[in-house]
């Protein structure tokens, strides 16, 4: 079985999930799902640069609203249990925890722990952050010893409830 250690920033969608878990054609999959929630205050100003960098001008003018720090918990928990279900349903293994603090760290741990065969890391573009090479995949090149694949995730909302 092929094992991904799958780090998201929000529920998966179903294309996400149909495109994840058909990378390997048929080869069974297990993932290892890894959610960070959102962050604090300091990163806002990033995330709205890249809203207006994608013309998205609307999301860059919601970003205040959007829940932060321990705000942000239970819905990253409920995205999480969200993404293990759809990928379950899909017929594959599925675990995975909501990652608060040091998510490199965590996710260099689960490699080895697990013995995975790669990283996935599915999140919106983060120009700023990809630029300047401190996104989550191109740090994690630098701390894992497998491969990191780097997707955007989809704009389509699943429904989390």
């Amino acid at each position: 079985m092929f094992t991904s250690v799958l780090m998201i920033e929000k529920p998966l969608s179903t294309v996400d999930v149909e495109f994840v878990t058909t990378l390997h054609g048929d080869e069974p999959m297990s993932f290892i799902v890894l959610m960070q929630p959102r962050g604090d205050q300091a990163v806002v100003l990033l995330r709205a640069i890249d809203d207006v960098a994608l013309g998205e001008l609307r999301e860059a003018v919601k970003e205040g609203e959007e829940p932060e720090g321990k705000a942000a918990e239970l819905p990253a928990q409920q995205g999480l249990e969200h993404s293990l279900r759809v990928l379950r349903e899909a017929g594959c293994d599925a675990v995975g925890q909501v990652v608060e603090d040091h998510p490199l760290d965590v996710l260099k741990a689960v490699v080895e722990e697990a013995g995975a065969d790669e990283v996935i890391v599915l999140t919106k573009p983060h120009y700023v952050e990809e630029f300047f090479h401190r996104d989550w995949a191109s740090r994690a090149r630098h701390k894992v010893g497998v491969p990191v694949l780097k997707l955007f995730a989809h704009n389509d909302e699943p429904d989390t409830e």
